[in-house]
């Protein structure tokens, strides 16, 4: 899906279109205020306060009406400066857009406005020059958003829309936007009953259903036995940490802001962990090791929580509590590329068998002007930097580097991936760490007797497996593959009164092979029964009647193909377990 926001010509229209939405709300409500409507991937949307007014989608073709019309009058749109105390007089009813003023810098003695017939707006632009312009546009949705981002501010009305040069673009892109709301993992997760929410739990607190605790636990089994063939160590560790601890391992000058408020209890300070890091550090530091001992591959699937904005939450896509994927490598510093090699390899592997391919690789580095946020010694993140690139470099891996985007203790690899609803986002991660061993005084005993500080690399493959759910399953559609699938064959008699008994066998026989498998011999039509196997997406569909019964045969049905295909017991479960083996996507 385009990126309206990189597109300059698909910029600058839905920027005027976010004026020309301002310009019909006032016209329609008269009280209206105006915060900020910038152009977003998907289009635009305008901040607007309402007052106790509480727009619904049923109330935009009234707002588009109006838009429609502004259009239709082709006033040009000019741009005018005005000095800082004009706009402060010109804007006085309105406080949103005279805090936008008060906080311009000092300097800033000319702003700019652009004005549109009987409607003003602050604005930087540029803008289209004429209203006639716009007429090619959608509002897709409302919803709540906080003054500034911010919970203890006023409740704004966020209404959000989009704009094209022509109206089969539009169309094309409403199209685009459908399928995507089709492959929102939140819509999937509904219908296929993998995880809920409620506010009485908590915001961004999701819980999994059966369904969901299926997928789970596959997943985890999965990237637990590919670390184990790679000599890597599971432990548990709480989740929760003494404040001293991420105050010793720096995290609490760093990224308090993003945990949950620490509590007393016995006069100890304790906060809800939001990384796995520092317990890590405790476990390698919890006996003498050897150099030749090295490497040692700590890892966990561990519960964490971060706090994170309400207006960031999205399904378990971006959550408040998460498992990680995560791992720490304690190496010494001529095993650094060797393991960090290893890591690669392993990312690469297991989207290969996942069917993953669109995605890219970012090295993240330190801003070197940036006195606070990062770790100072220079010669540390030369050398930790030099040395993921020489790696990625000798993989042959294509990159680009993000200034500014490193760990305060260290530069890191990031694989970024394009998900079918949303932004782009971090699935896997590898960072590389000097830092933290010497915060702990971790050591090893080298081959000359003396102590060492071992390096360490941070690393998930899933990143956590939340999110790693909601990218599969808005990638598959929630077509999940066999392995994956929480119900993966479904067994239906023709006739529910005269083979029940041979479905029953069939069903009892897969279970006995481990496949996930349901019976549906309910008294309703077979085409009834078969629609909701559909809508369930289940991989495979066995439709058993006479003939099957009586040939000792099984015919079944691959999701989202109507052909019927019959073969053996024996045939039907080698195509099974060959599916499960290579993880086979279903219709790919």
């Amino acid at each position: 899906m385009i990126n309206i926001k990189e597109d300059e010509k698909l910029n600058v229209l839905n920027h005027s279109c976010a004026h020309l939405l301002a310009q019909a709300v006032k016209h329609i409500y008269k009280d209206a205020k105006f915060w900020v409507g910038p152009v977003i991937e998907e289009g635009f949307y305008y901040d607007i306060d309402l007052g106790d007014k509480k727009l619904t989608e049923e109330d935009l073709p009234a707002i588009e009406k109006e838009m429609k019309k502004c259009a239709k009058a082709a006033k040009l749109i000019k741009r005018r400066e005005i000095k800082k105390e004009d706009a402060l007089k010109e804007f006085k009813n309105d406080p949103y857009k005279i805090d936008l003023i008060e906080r311009m810098d000092e300097n800033e003695t000319i702003i700019t406005a652009y004005d549109q017939g009987d409607f003003t707006d602050l604005c930087h632009g540029p803008h289209v020059e004429n209203t006639k312009l716009l007429k090619n546009f959608k509002l897709l949705k409302v919803s709540g958003a906080y003054w500034k981002g911010d919970s203890k501010n006023k409740m704004l009305q966020r209404i959000y829309g989009v704009c094209f040069e022509t109206p089969e673009a539009l169309d094309q892109y409403l199209k685009e936007l459908e399928e995507a709301k089709q492959r929102d993992h939140r819509k999937i997760g509904k219908d296929l009953e993998i995880f809920a929410t409620n506010d009485l739990v908590g915001k961004g607190l999701p819980m999994y259903l059966p369904n969901g605790f299926i997928m789970w636990n596959e997943l985890e089994n999965y990237i637990r036995n590919k670390e184990i063939d790679r000599g890597y160590l599971h432990v548990l560790t709480p989740p929760l940490g003494n404040v001293e601890l991420y105050k010793t391992s720096g995290h609490w000058d760093h990224y308090k802001d993003a945990m949950f408020p620490k509590m007393e209890v016995e006069g100890e300070e304790f906060v809800l962990r939001p990384m796995n890091c520092p317990h890590h550090m405790m476990i390698y530091g919890n006996s003498i090791h050897s150099y030749r001992d090295l490497p040692i591959r700590i890892a966990e699937i561990a519960r964490d929580c971060r706090f994170e904005t309400s207006g960031s939450l999205k399904g378990i896509e971006r959550v408040r509590t998460f498992c990680q994927n995560d791992s720490h490598i304690f190496c010494t510093p001529e095993q650094i590329e060797s393991e960090f090699k290893g890591v690669v390899d392993l990312i690469l592997e297991v989207y290969k068998e996942l069917g993953i391919k669109e995605y890219r690789f970012e090295l993240s580095l330190r801003d070197k002007e940036d006195k606070v946020k990062y770790f100072q010694d220079d010669e540390m993140w030369n050398n930790a930097e030099n040395k993921l690139r020489e790696v990625l470099n000798d993989l042959g891996i294509e990159y680009v580097e993000k200034i500014g985007e490193a760990a305060f203790y260290g530069p890191k690899l990031d694989v970024q991936v394009k998900p079918a609803v949303g932004n782009e986002y971090t699935l896997s991660t590898c960072q590389l760490d000097f830092c933290l061993p010497m915060k702990f005084n971790l050591n090893y005993i080298d081959s000359d007797g003396t102590k060492k500080t071992p390096v360490v690399l941070h690393r998930a493959i899933f990143g956590s497996i939340d999110r790693f759910m909601a990218f599969y399953l808005e990638e598959t559609k929630g077509i999940l593959p066999l392995w994956l699938a929480p119900v993966g064959v479904m067994v239906m008699p023709v006739n529910s009164e005269y083979q029940t008994d041979y479905a029953e066998s069939v069903t009892k026989w897969l279970k006995e092979n481990h496949i996930r498998v349901e019976l549906d011999s309910r008294n309703e039509k077979l085409s009834y029964r078969m629609r909701e196997a559909q809508m369930k997406r289940i991989p495979y569909t066995l439709i058993l009647g006479d003939n099957e019964k009586n040939d000792n045969k099984i015919s079944y049905r691959i999701y989202g193909k109507n052909e019927t295909i019959t073969v053996s017991w024996d045939e039907f479960l080698d195509l099974l377990k060959t599916d499960i083996k290579e993880k086979r996507l279903i219709n790919r």
